[in-house]
């Protein structure tokens, strides 16, 4: 019975990864994102954020609080995959220009797909599993369903309108059984993480790169540098859980960890986003 709720569990991460993905290729204003790659503080900020800083205090996090090595690997895993994807819901309640939150979508995407399989190895220590492992699911599942969607909506725009409230429809059904099974199978490693650092040292990470991500951001304007933050505090956890599912012998708290990274990530945007908000200068700027 567990093993067949993993092997569904898996299944229903797959979905709501390429679903996803999917889903912004089809509503993508391609043109807009692309814009957002002119400006070189942001991108230059958020890349530096994204694949430099939040990995370093990741690793610099399990060097200082004392973590079993299952969770020191499943929170450097977070700290390599920026950005889940409802930036573009929190960044909206944030008041943040929304083609820059396309913007470091595409960012995070191509650097997530480029890095990360050349960087667990490196900075994962247990994690036995090579590099083109880690980079297929990736490339199946970010980059072929952002490409397909944005192909279509391209070629096919008014098929990608009628199509787009049903991929999204159809991935928040699974969002939710991927949550349902998350708390069946790992609720109890939930409650033993109690005590055990992890979530503590989740909530320290999440308000470091939020917080510190948006005070540091020199010369921007608010609604670029709530985008930015929101994109740093929300993670991809289907892409950190990604080198675990194909990995051998891998302790189950590290899947835990990442796991736990699902609530956490909701609540740091959530309130972030208001605070944001409170802060931001002019109106949300709407996709063209």
């Amino acid at each position: 019975m567990t093993d067949m709720l993993a092997t569904l569990l898996k299944i229903t991460v797959v979905i709501f990864m390429a679903g996803n993905l999917l889903d912004l290729g089809l509503r993508l204003d391609l043109k807009a994102a692309l814009r957002g790659l002119r400006d070189v503080r942001f991108v230059t900020l958020s890349l530096l954020w994204a694949f430099v800083l939040c990995p370093a205090l990741a690793w610099g996090l399990t060097r200082v609080i004392p973590l079993s090595a299952p969770y020191a690997m499943g929170l450097i895993l977070l700290g390599l995959t920026p950005c889940a994807p409802l930036l573009p819901m929190v960044a909206e309640k944030a008041r943040g220009d929304l083609n820059y939150a396309a913007t470091f979508m595409l960012l995070a995407a191509a650097g997530t797909v480029l890095l990360m399989p050349f960087a667990v190895p490196l900075m994962v220590e247990g994690l036995t599993v090579s590099a083109w492992e880690i980079a297929k699911p990736l490339l199946m599942l970010v980059v072929i369903p952002l490409v397909i969607g944005v192909g279509i909506q391209i070629r096919w725009p008014s098929f990608a309108s009628r199509i787009q409230p049903l991929v999204k429809k159809g991935t928040g059904l699974d969002t939710v059984l991927m949550l349902i099974l998350v708390l069946i199978i790992y609720g109890k490693g939930f409650l033993s993480s109690i005590g055990s650092y992890a979530i503590g040292t989740q909530a320290v990470f999440f308000l470091l790169i939020t917080a510190g991500s948006y005070a540091l951001a020199f010369g921007m304007p608010p609604s670029q540098k709530s985008v930015m933050s929101l994109g740093l505090c929300t993670r991809n956890c289907g892409s950190a859980l990604a080198p675990l599912f194909v990995a051998a012998d891998v302790d189950q708290s590290a899947i835990v960890m990442v796991s736990l990274g699902i609530p956490m990530m909701f609540l740091s945007a959530l309130i972030a986003a208001r605070v944001f908000a409170a802060r931001a200068g002019q109106p949300v700027t709407r996709p063209a």
